[in-house]
């Protein structure tokens, strides 16, 4: 049994681990996903069923914040739909304006990212998204911390931010998961993430950086 069908059995996971992986160049023998998805986390749940792809910076733009934490080279018109987007989750007192420079985001503007069950994932990914309820993200959270690779704290909105920070800080990373993920990936009232990020290195958030 691989590492990833051992995760999931030891957990009882109800979703199959999510590889990412960021890539300075687009992945030979990897097809792109068929359409920009409405959000960068909804890739996590086409994943997850089974699917293995890459995507470029445009099936981003759907989804400003995404693209923002993801280091997508964004053009001016999605840069300006984030700024709208940002102002009206402050009008309405979802974010307060000292949260905005807080949030992670990978600096080397990456352009490819490869998605795929962490069982079919090839090589070592740069994040693996566990997905699971409380009891199973603690035993995760727990067994990274013996692993030495624990202890990054706990993430709310966004929860793709935590795909960034996990790599800045090489340590695994637990979200409770924004109200737009929990629509566009259908995630269960009572799921969490957690983050983990290749272990032994640290990305300073440098998500374009392939080895």
């Amino acid at each position: 049994m691989n590492t990833a069908l051992r995760l999931q059995s030891l957990l009882g996971l109800r979703r199959s681990p999510v590889a990412v992986t960021f890539r300075a160049t687009a992945p030979s023998g990897v097809a792109r996903i068929d359409a920009p998805g409405p959000s960068s986390c909804a890739y996590w749940k086409l994943a997850a069923e089974g699917r293995t792809f890459y995507t470029e910076a445009p099936d981003h733009y759907n989804c400003p914040i995404g693209a923002y934490t993801h280091g997508v080279n964004a053009p001016a018109a999605v840069m300006k739909e984030l700024e709208g987007v940002v102002s009206t989750m402050l009008s309405l007192g979802y974010l307060r304006a000292e949260e905005v420079p807080g949030i992670p985001s990978g600096k080397a503007r990456s352009v490819w990212a490869v998605y795929a069950p962490l069982a079919q994932a090839d090589g070592e990914p740069d994040v693996v998204i566990v997905c699971g309820n409380a009891k199973q993200v603690m035993l995760l959270s727990e067994a990274a911390q013996a692993a030495g690779v624990g202890g990054g704290g706990l993430m709310g909105r966004p929860t793709c931010a935590a795909l960034p920070e996990a790599m800045r800080t090489g340590r695994g990373m637990a979200s409770l998961g924004c109200i737009g993920n929990r629509v566009y990936t259908e995630l269960g009232d009572d799921d969490l993430y957690y983050a983990l990020p290749q272990p032994g290195e640290h990305r300073h958030g440098e998500t374009g950086q392939h080895r």
